[in-house]
């Protein structure tokens, strides 16, 4: 029963997360917020998941307690959705309650996961995470005929949601006293990986953000979007279960290579438009752009700092956080025909950075 909880916790956590990454950026286009409106909404999210931990370093602890109230406001906040969408400031207030709650939903149940399942069964559990963001996709492309029916979805997903995190609770693992790492966290020594994960996530903010604006923008069907982003789920998930022999060689190398490979994908977006060939092509780097990139710079992470823990929270808050936070705006103030130009100039400089990092470790 473990196995099946986080597995529909997955599902249900990450089909909300489609919904909100696919679907809610065309629902505010279509009731009149500006593009750069839509990237201050979105950059929300990420601004919260970069400021939220350091609420918890000293005065709180993340229990029991504090977790059933982020799914309890969780709740809240999407019911609240339907009073305040229409309203600029209210929901801007609205999504920092709401992103401040879901950031802490999935760390805290993460543990419970790797510690019941380890390493095997947990990227097992972890892949219907992407089934669900892919059948959300194309399900809900299907029946979106106001900007309700997103909000109706939205909030049946984070019911759910929440109800299978309640579930597992009973799993926790109560023993889990760590003794404190009193070597010394030095960020600058490796500088240039974290401007290169920073830069590799800023050019994401137009993807995340405004793909799905994009496309339909040049004559893409909202439905033949999701396909789009249903597709580069599959080529995720595919990459995800074959590419251990992948990742035994170099790192950095391989870090390089996805970096350059995104760069290109963006460049292909905005030298091609109009092409759904060639937008089923960039979608298809996806397993690189993510898929790969992701797990190799996670154990690149890990061979370079003892304090493993403390860099990944680095890596999700500096990189995912702030670097989310900031391409949002940018991809919102700068949304036009070149903005994809822009993402694919933000992945060089990433790739550029990789260079600088000192070859003596």
């Amino acid at each position: 029963m473990l196995f099946f909880n986080l597995s529909a916790f997955y599902f249900f956590y990450f089909a909300a997360t489609g919904i909100y990454v696919i679907f809610l950026p065309k629902v505010l286009n279509d009731i009149g917020y500006s593009y750069f409106d839509i990237g201050i909404v979105l950059a929300i999210a990420p601004l919260m998941r970069f400021a939220v931990p350091f609420l918890f370093l000293k005065h709180i602890k993340l229990d029991n307690k504090i977790f059933i109230v982020a799914l309890i406001t969780s709740i809240v906040g999407v019911s609240c959705f339907y009073l305040t969408l229409e309203h600029f400031f209210l929901f801007l207030l609205n999504n920092a309650i709401l992103a401040a709650a879901l950031s802490l939903i999935l760390p805290y149940l993460e543990v419970i996961a790797i510690s019941n399942l380890g390493k095997e069964g947990y990227g097992k559990s972890r892949l219907f995470g992407s089934i669900g963001f892919m059948a959300i996709a194309i399900v809900l492309a299907k029946v979106l005929t106001s900007s309700f029916i997103a909000i109706h979805f939205y909030l049946v997903v984070i019911v759910l949601t929440a109800i299978f995190s309640i579930v597992l609770l009973k799993y926790e693992v109560k023993n889990e006293i760590e003794t404190p790492d009193n070597k010394k966290f030095s960020f600058f020594k490796y500088f240039p990986f974290w401007l290169a994960l920073f830069f590799m996530q800023f050019s994401f903010g137009g993807f995340y953000n405004f793909f799905t604006i994009y496309e339909t923008d040049h004559g893409m069907s909202l439905e033949m979007t999701s396909y789009l982003w249903a597709f580069g789920v599959i080529c995720e998930i595919l990459m995800l279960y074959f590419q251990a022999p992948i990742l035994k060689k170099n790192l950095e190398n391989l870090i390089k290579i996805c970096l350059a490979i995104t760069a290109f994908r963006w460049y292909l977006l905005y030298l091609y438009p109009n092409s759904l060939e060639i937008a089923f092509f960039t979608q298809s780097l996806h397993a690189f752009s993510f898929g790969l990139f992701h797990t190799a710079s996670i154990m690149y992470l890990y061979s370079l700092y003892e304090n493993k823990k403390l860099a990944q929270q680095f890596m999700y808050g500096f990189a995912y956080g702030l670097g989310g936070f900031l391409g949002a705006l940018v991809a919102g103030k700068t949304y036009g025909e070149n903005l994809f130009l822009y993402s694919a100039i933000f992945a060089m400089l990433a790739f550029i950075a990789m260079y600088f990092i000192k070859k003596d470790n």
